[in-house]
């Protein structure tokens, strides 16, 4: 396994100086973030260090040589829209991008691009799943023309009142998994697994690697902390972060050590990327810096 980390959390470096970054610190590789250029729609969003509308051959060449000069390899080139909103031409937008976004990693030849599946956050799963279809069987399909695996990140995306009540990405828990899987059965649709969602939702975060390690392109080392105090306040139907704190891997809930051991058994020896959503790390570009190389240091221990 290399251990990386999703470079949303230094929007104010850009490509050379976020792999220099990482090669300084032994970081292995980077998820580089490629949102269209413009306005961010949320914390964590609009940060492009690859703007993939971009990749003329010299352009290509740059970045390849950037990977080669630092040792550093980007692990996929990620990009976290809602492709299933309800505003179709906001929608359309997202979904060209992502085929960007796959066409781009294919001419880098990284082969793995992470984002959500999305969701019209105001109807079902079940009313959502002919959308969900009709959208994703083309992208699948491009992403095997191009030699490109998808992993779908499992966060719920439900969050904030303008997320609520359904939250804006379907692949939150094993059984839509293996009904997303059922209905696009190719071997490039897999999984940006996070522990962390399994977390606050109440979930064993382990037995989905021993279940779906197969359909693993990427994965995300990210931590929770569950408040009970607050939680015995508000109850799990509250907006989760009213009960609940991302946090950088050993700070919160997850067992790190088991979970590299299940990793292990089940044969993933892909990237692991560390994504910092913490706030109290936040303050500044050194405090991000340093929440980082602590994370680095808190892994290897399990990722040599």
């Amino acid at each position: 396994m290399k251990l990386g980390f999703v470079s949303a959390i230094l929007p104010d470096l850009g490509l050379k100086e976020v792999l220099q970054f990482a090669a300084e610190e032994g970081f292995d590789c980077v998820e580089v973030m490629c949102w269209p250029l413009g306005k961010a729609e949320r914390r964590y969003s609009g940060v492009t260090h690859i703007d993939v509308t971009k990749l003329t051959k010299s352009f290509i060449k740059e970045i390849k040589g950037l990977m080669a000069e630092t040792g550093v390899d980007i692990s996929s080139l990620g990009y976290y829209p809602n492709p299933l909103t309800a505003r179709k031409a906001e929608a359309k937008v997202y979904r060209e991008h992502i085929k960007k976004v796959i066409r781009g990693s294919a001419l880098l030849g990284i082969h793995t691009m992470t984002t959500f599946i999305g969701r019209d956050w105001n109807k079902s799963i079940n009313e959502n799943w002919s959308e969900f279809k009709k959208t994703w069987r083309p992208i699948i399909r491009y992403a095997e023309k191009q030699g490109v695996n998808v992993g779908i990140e499992n966060c719920p995306m439900l969050f904030t009142s303008d997320e609520w009540p359904g939250g804006k990405n379907l692949a939150i828990s094993p059984s839509i998994w293996r009904r997303m899987f059922e209905d696009i059965p190719s071997k490039n649709f897999g999984l940006n697994y996070d522990p962390s969602h399994l977390v606050w939702m109440h979930m064993d975060y382990l037995k989905p690697i021993r279940d779906f390690a197969h359909r693993f392109h990427h994965v995300h080392a990210k931590d929770v902390r569950v408040d009970k105090h607050k939680l015995d306040e508000v109850g799990i139907l509250a907006h989760p972060l009213e009960y609940h704190t991302p946090k950088l891997p050993g700070l919160g809930e997850v067992n790190w050590g088991k979970f590299f051991s299940h990793l292990t058994d089940a044969g993933y020896n892909g990237p692991v990327c560390v994504e910092v959503e913490d706030r109290a790390y936040e303050g500044s570009l050194e405090r991000r810096k340093a929440s980082l190389r602590q994370s680095l240091q808190y892994l290897r221990q399990y990722c040599k």
